[in-house]
């Protein structure tokens, strides 16, 4: 197995086990490659939760740019949820799998 698929099967253990979710592993993995080479950076591989400024980056670069959503209250109110479903207290957040809950909660699915 490549290091993307040993990173996909862990991004799934994640929604599994941290969001009870059932991944649909098709999307998890175009979630994933859009991703591109962040995912194996330490540093640009995960999102702080409680960083203003990163979930900012993922608001404007992923939700506007990528998804093509409009900049609205909403936006920030999908991202709290997405936060809070992964759990606050999980250190551990894969850009991964916020990216791909939050294609999930917007029913962005088509982008991909």
């Amino acid at each position: 197995m490549s290091k993307r698929d040993d990173l996909i099967v862990k991004y799934a253990a994640d929604l599994k086990d941290k969001c009870g979710v059932t991944p649909d592993m098709d999307f998890l993995k175009k979630v994933t490659i859009g991703c591109g080479p962040s995912i194996y950076n330490a540093d640009s591989s995960t999102v702080s939760g409680s960083d203003a400024s990163e979930l900012a980056t993922v608001k404007n670069n992923f939700l506007i740019k990528k998804l093509g959503l409009a900049d609205d209250a909403s936006l920030d109110e999908g991202i709290a949820a997405v936060i809070e479903q992964y759990g606050k207290s999980n250190r551990t957040k894969y850009r991964a799998v916020v990216y791909y809950l939050l294609a999930k909660h917007f029913g962005k699915e088509s982008v991909y």
